[in-house]
């Protein structure tokens, strides 16, 4: 049975929660038939998410690592494409860092793609009735840089490993007060079952427009 390591953020930027990992609770309570999970919540902080990740690495051996955070005002669960070298933080992780223009890994590439069926899974999700889209950018922030210094370790140390990053809307009740998307916990936790078992029974992606005009 594949082993998939799934990966979410406590809340930041003064939210109370954080839905990314409300949801990977409710795949590990619910997991799907055929797949191995076992979730992780990450603290919001650059390089101590980094310590975390690794440790749970270590400690679970996956065969993949989805790692998901939490993108406020994207409208559907949006498979990344690509991680990129820099942290340049337009707010305070939690511990109060603000990182600009620093790389995630000085000397590392300037930045590395999934190793997931990206188009794959985001097929898989909207066949299930969900909404969900490529997306070619992580931001610059802790959810960027986890999934840059997943990436590295996977190109460095752990060869076999493979691993992506989703990210999730708000949930319902973080946007009572303002008219932004949102999608239910267990809407997105059922996406991320899709992704899940579509990662880790599949390497070879599909040829299918998932690209952006700007």
């Amino acid at each position: 049975m594949p082993r998939v390591l799934l990966t979410g953020f406590e809340p930041f930027g003064g939210e109370s929660v954080n839905p990314s990992w409300q949801a990977v609770r409710e795949v590990v309570a619910r997991p799907p038939a055929g797949v191995g999970i076992t979730g992780v919540r990450l603290p919001c902080v650059f390089g101590g998410a980094l310590d975390a990740l690794r440790a749970a690495v270590a400690d679970t051996d996956p065969d993949v690592v989805l790692c998901v955070g939490q993108a406020g005002g994207r409208p559907d669960l949006t498979v990344e494409r690509v991680a990129v070298n820099i942290d340049d933080a337009v707010i305070p992780d939690n511990a109060g860092a603000r990182p600009v223009d620093e790389p995630v890994v000085p000397g590392g590439p300037a930045a590395y793609f999934a190793t997931l069926p990206v188009k794959r899974c985001v097929a898989a999700v909207r066949e299930a009735g969900l909404p969900a889209s490529v997306s070619q950018t992580a931001g610059t922030f802790v959810c960027n840089h986890v999934f840059y210094g997943l990436m590295h370790l996977a190109a460095t140390e752990r060869p076999g490993l493979r691993g992506g990053f989703v990210h999730v809307p708000y949930a319902p009740g973080q946007v009572t007060d303002r008219a932004v998307p949102s999608l239910p916990v267990a809407t997105v936790a059922e996406g991320l079952r899709v992704i899940a078992v579509t990662a880790a029974g599949r390497t070879d992606d599909i040829r299918r427009a998932g690209g952006a005009t700007h």
